[in-house]
């Protein structure tokens, strides 16, 4: 090889190699410049915040949530939307107890706001919408409310997130859109998602601009549902309710003792009475119920029926079974399950009650 070909492959040697120098740091650059705008400015954004609360949904991450939500000021604001005109429209409360029942709930909502988030934050880690249990304040109606009841007026668990819209910034604040459908109905909403951005420069999700909106959106189209399905299921709820009430007077009377003890007669008898009578009777009403069409917004109050008769069955099945070998917690697991049906009736009344007041109220919740 002579001097200059060995001199021009050198020269070429170095172009090659100040074109990957210049290549790396290129790259290198662009690293840099990616990294510092996630870090100091994207981590930082609305948009962010988002995204990273739908990624913390779907990985049941319940701390990231609580980071990227203001729960506090949330549960605050769905409360007092949810429970602003609650008894307005109730004809058969006088004033002074109208007052009287506004107050209660103004009074009760640290509880129900706190028992709100944190069934948001079981449903985040479990994905089940858990009630309290043990000896918690919100179980049944230990506070003087149903908490299933309120928990389903919500619609939040009701509602299923689709997509994240356009993002409007305003300064320190944002509203975003958030687009979603109610799971009953499949009606499409719009909900405005307000963010709030704090000293450090990060945003939270603080509130639900339209969500009273919302309410109001979907109340009308699932009560219109609920008040076809009672109507369609009257005449069978009358017809029954009758039989079940004759049933009763009938066992009042076999079950009639001086002694505080039922006789072996008595227990046989009122054995075969509800064996025979009383059970197929809950089985054929339930039958006759489910073969009537339910329209989407009856879905709850169907199920909440189809409930009450599966554990009145299981309170009657253990009570018969106390009868036949005279067991003391058989009767003991009976009374327990008829407690727990009397709370599903009375769930069932406040809902044909409730639509019953919102038939001519439209936009009643």
């Amino acid at each position: 090889m002579d001097d200059y070909t060995w001199k021009r492959k050198l020269q070429q040697r170095r172009i090659r190699q100040r074109r990957r120098f210049g290549l790396f740091f290129l790259l290198l650059s662009a690293l840099i410049a990616a990294t510092v705008w996630y870090f100091f400015f994207y981590v930082r954004t609305p948009e962010y915040t988002l995204k990273q609360l739908t990624i913390a949904v779907e990985q049941r991450d319940a701390d990231a949530v609580r980071r990227y939500v203001n729960l506090d000021v949330l549960s605050s604001q769905i409360y007092d939307d949810l429970t602003v005109d609650l008894f307005a429209y109730d004809s058969t409360l006088t004033p002074a107890t109208r007052v009287m029942f506004e107050k209660f709930y103004i009074t009760i909502k640290p509880q129900l706001a706190g028992g709100l988030e944190q069934a948001a934050l079981n449903r985040v880690e479990t994905g089940v919408w858990g009630l309290p249990d043990g000896t918690d304040i919100l179980k049944g109606r230990q506070l003087g409310i149903d908490f299933e009841r309120f928990i389903e007026r919500s619609q939040l668990r009701n509602t299923t997130w689709i997509r994240i819209g356009a993002i409007h910034h305003e300064g320190t604040s944002a509203t975003a859109d958030i687009e979603i459908v109610e799971d009953y109905t499949q009606t499409p909403f719009t909900l405005q998602v307000g963010l709030e951005q704090a000293d450090d420069g990060r945003w939270q999700v603080s509130c639900i601009k339209n969500y009273r909106q919302y309410l109001d959106t979907i109340a009308p189209l699932q009560n219109g549902d609920i008040a076809s399905y009672i109507d369609a299921t009257q005449d069978i709820i009358d017809r029954y309710n009758s039989d079940f009430s004759a049933y009763q007077q009938h066992f009042s009377q076999l079950a009639k003792t001086s002694t505080g003890e039922l006789s072996a007669a008595q227990r046989k008898t009122l054995a075969a009475l509800i064996a025979d009578e009383v059970i197929p009777s809950l089985k054929k009403r339930q039958q006759r119920l489910d073969e009537t069409e339910v329209p989407p917004g009856a879905q709850y109050l169907a199920r909440q029926r189809q409930q009450s008769t599966e554990t009145t069955i299981k309170a009657w099945q253990h009570f018969l079974k106390g009868l036949r070998e005279n067991r003391q917690s058989e009767f003991a697991t009976a009374e327990t399950l008829h407690k727990q049906e009397l709370a599903i009736d009375l769930r069932i009344q406040d809902i044909i009650r409730h639509t019953a007041i919102s038939r001519n109220i439209p936009n009643l919740p």
